[in-house]
């Protein structure tokens, strides 16, 4: 059974484990009909389109 010759320190430890869990920022895109914001390959919330053809029913104020 393999054992180890020397005791891991925590920062040792701690350096080599801290870019595993690092959490990816969203990807936005600009929505070519509106102009705003948007995670991409989703509809967009404000207008309703995806792909260049309405596939949400929004209601617009």
């Amino acid at each position: 059974m393999a054992v180890p010759k020397m005791k891991v320190s925590k920062a040792r430890r701690d350096k080599r484990r801290n870019a595993t869990w690092k959490v990816a920022v969203p990807v936005l895109v600009t929505c070519p009909k509106c102009g705003k914001k948007h995670l991409t390959h989703r509809a967009c919330p404000n207008c309703g389109t995806y792909n260049g053809r309405e596939v949400l029913a929004v209601e617009q104020e």
